[in-house]
């Protein structure tokens, strides 16, 4: 079991962004990304406030990050700017924050929960896996690039009812050992089956906005909730 002050909760963003020019200050039914995941990181119960850290450096969300009193962490232009960055610059507080493990929170998925966010947070403090990654859980059939079937048929024809769960990266919530960072290992070694710890929620928790068709997509679906 992990102790809670170990663990930082790190939200890391930038405008730089070329597919979504600006995306995490761009309106969003009124807000922005931003916005709306600082509102939910107040409203969570399973770390203090001083384990958050917003990680940024344009003055913009700079800004935004001090309307909500968080931790800012200064990311560097060159961290923000370049794309296929070496891991340890990419997420360069992994030396210079006061704690072991840390648990990094997408913010392009609106949907996720703040309630999924403590689940997460608190699975992770009770696991004794230094990495954890959320999932989905999918019924579904599945090939490789040579057209080789993956899932295992369980009748004569498919069946997505009975057919058994494949689990599909979230790509929202993840959780590792700092230091590891520094070798290049971000959770864990995924070749080492139960070396991460899979952590499932919702598949509707999981929409990522990367496209602006998604993030035209997910406003309706936030404007509609």
């Amino acid at each position: 079991m992990k102790d809670i002050n170990e663990v930082a909760i790190i939200i890391q963003a930038r405008l730089s962004s070329k597919r979504i020019p600006k995306k995490m200050i761009k309106d969003f039914a009124g807000t922005t990304l931003t916005d709306i995941f600082l509102q939910k990181v107040k409203q969570c119960k399973s770390f203090p406030m001083n384990n958050f850290y917003l990680s940024v450096c344009e003055p913009e969300l700079v800004n935004i990050g001090k309307k909500y009193d968080v931790n800012i962490f200064n990311r560097s232009k060159e961290s923000a700017d370049s794309e296929g960055t070496p891991m340890s610059l990419m997420y360069e507080w992994w030396n210079k924050l006061p704690h072991t493990y840390g648990i990094l929170i997408n913010a392009c998925v609106p949907f996720l929960r703040p309630e999924t966010i403590d689940l997460f947070v608190e699975e992770y403090i009770r696991c004794s896996n230094d990495g954890m990654f959320a999932v989905m859980n999918k019924k579904n059939y599945f090939w490789n690039k040579d057209g080789s079937l993956l899932t295992p048929l369980t009748e004569d024809v498919m069946n997505t009812k009975t057919v058994g769960v494949t689990y599909e990266a979230a790509h929202c919530l993840y959780a590792g050992r700092l230091d590891k960072i520094g070798k290049g290992i971000w959770m864990g070694d995924f070749n080492n089956t139960g070396e991460i710890k899979l952590f499932p929620i919702e598949e509707r928790e999981a929409l990522d906005i990367d496209y602006p068709w998604q993030f035209e997509l997910c406003e309706k679906l936030w404007e509609s909730k």
